[in-house]
Parts: structure tokens; sequence; C-alpha cells
């Protein structure tokens, strides 16, 4: 069986576009592939994270997972702290990556031009790291969305390169972008991607976000003045957007909800997506609720280090072989 793996940075809470670009695809994958899923709760690290708000959304994003129908008997679920292999690996792969190729990454490009100034060394390097919660594991697939495509390049360069240097090591992953629901917009301005860290709060549906408040930030999404409902991501974006969220959630395909709409009006259309989100959330909260009652976090994640680790362990141990830093 082939593997797949994949993490989520928890900076945040979870959203609707966490779930219907990544972890709806994951409970997907867990019946055709070998899963590795972790909390990469030590790329938080790169800006300040308040402590007890952290340790708050790790718990949540892990009871989340659960809700979402990951199945920690199918899915090896961890956290990226908890097995340390990944930071040691992090940093011997850091001395198989150059400095131009982290100048040339998006986020630091982005912050740059901005003049932000107060950038940590860890938000420079933290590819590298990225590099290492992926090759550590020898995955096929990285499930990724558009934005994080340019991380798995860069994580296919390192491995190649090593494995040139040292000899067959690190298996080379194919990035694996979803073609429908990979990437959901702001419902404020869906120029941009809907984000746990948007200062708007309007925009963003959290997967804890009240049912009837998801309903009315969906009724106020920005839209359009041509009033037909059309699938056409450059001149309708809001629409585009809407659809694609009703579509990932309900199964029906987004031809087939255009022709449905297309002559509704907005409101009417705004109101099926509304429904359909309230619904969802609700079933959704109501699990997520039961499993924090049960309070099974802490023995998943147990579960999930231990297998882990056993992977992690003789991956790092191959590599610092190769590299001359154990005596065998």
């Amino acid at each position: 069986m082939k593997r797949m793996l994949s993490g989520i940075k928890p900076s945040g809470q979870l959203t609707l576009g966490n779930y219907i670009g990544a972890l709806k695809e994951f409970v997907k994958y867990q019946d055709s592939y070998e899963m590795v899923i972790f909390i990469a709760n030590l790329h938080c690290l790169t800006v300040y994270q308040d402590p007890l708000e952290l340790k708050t959304n790790l718990k949540d994003t892990i009871a989340l997972y659960l809700a979402c129908g990951l199945d920690p008997a199918k899915t090896i679920i961890f956290m990226q702290s908890d097995v340390m292999e990944h930071a040691q690996l992090g940093f011997i792969l850091s001395c198989n990556t150059y400095m131009g190729e982290l100048n040339r990454m998006t986020q630091y490009k982005d912050k740059l031009l901005k003049g932000e100034e107060g950038m940590s060394a860890g938000f420079y390097s933290y590819p590298t790291l990225m590099s290492a919660d992926i090759l550590i594991y020898d995955p096929d697939f990285v499930p990724v969305g558009e934005d994080q495509k340019q991380h798995v390049e860069l994580c296919r360069d390192v491995a190649i390169r090593f494995n040139n240097k040292y000899g067959e090591t690190f298996k080379v992953p194919q990035p694996l972008i979803p073609k429908v629901g990979a990437r959901i917009m702001s419902l404020s301005d869906p120029t941009k991607k809907m984000s746990k860290s948007d200062e708007n709060d309007k925009g963003c549906i959290y997967l804890i976000d009240k049912p009837e408040l998801a309903r009315k930030k969906i009724m106020s999404a920005v839209t359009d003045m041509v009033n037909q409902v059309n699938y056409d991501p450059i001149n309708q974006s809001g629409i585009s957007n809407l659809l694609v969220i009703l579509s990932s959630l309900s199964g029906i395909p987004i031809n087939d909800l255009v022709s449905t709409y297309q002559n509704s009006g907005y409101g009417t259309f705004k109101k099926a997506v509304a429904e359909c989100v309230e619904a969802f959330l609700i079933d959704l909260q109501s699990t997520y609720r039961d499993i924090i009652a049960k309070d099974i976090v802490k023995h998943v994640l147990e579960e999930g280090k231990q297998k882990a680790s056993v992977i992690a362990h003789k991956k790092l141990m191959d590599v610092q072989s190769k590299i001359g830093l154990q005596i065998d």
C-alpha cells in the first residue's frame, strides 16, 4: 500500500477551508493509503504564540481531526514535537539546503517585500524542518494546497541532492493537489484564501463556530452585481467560492449546482449554502463534543507517537550512518 503524509499547523482554530481542502480528503485517502497525519506544532513557534491558546488549539485540532472521520486504527495521528527525530533530521537537512533556495520561498519573500522586521531564524529555515517532516516517513504522496506546493518541491530537491551525495536514502515524494476545494477563499474578500489568521472574522468560518453564526457569515458573503449563479473564479470569485463550498459539502457537482440555481437569485442560492454549512457544523460539533467528553485525545496521541517513532528512528539512524555521524 502506498503511503501518504500530511500535517496542519495549529496556530489558530481549524476552518471550513481546512476541512474542505485537507481533512475531508484525508478521510477518503485513509481507506486507500497508509496515512501518516501529524500536528505541526513546532512550526507554530516561528511567530509568538500565547502558550495557553496554543495548548487549546492543539487539543481542539486533534479532537476535530477525529470528529471529521480520521480513524486511529487506519491512520497514524501524532504530535510533531512528540517525535524528536523530526527536529534532528531538520538540522541535518538544513546543512543540505542552500540559502538561495530559502530566499526564494514565497512566505519569506512576501514578508521581506512588505518590509516586515523581527522575522525569526525559525521562520526563515522552517522549510527545512518541513522537508524533514516529510522525508523521515518515506511517503509516496503529500496532499497540499497550491500555496504549499513550493515546499514539497524544495523537499524533493533536498531529497534528490542528499541521495546523490550519500546514496539512495529518501523516497522522493509527489505533491497531490485536490481538483476541487483545494483552496477555499475568504467570504469577505474572495480574492484571498480563507485563513485562520484572517483579521476579518466575517470572512472565515471556524469548525467550532456556532452554526447560526456560520449561517450569518454565508448570508453576508461578498458576491457581485451580475446576480446570476455562474462558476467563474475570475469575474465572479465570491459566487464561485460559495459553489465550491456547497459542492464539497453536498457532493453535488458544480455544473449541476449552476443548473439548479442559475436563475434563482443570490438570496436563494446563499440560503442553500448556509443551510448546508449549518447542518454540517451541527453534526460535526456533536461528534467533537463527544470526543472531548470521553477524553480520548491523549490516548490517540500516545498511540500515534509510538507508531511514528518506530519509523522515524529507523530513518534517522540510516541518515546518520550514511553521513558519518554514527559509529556502526
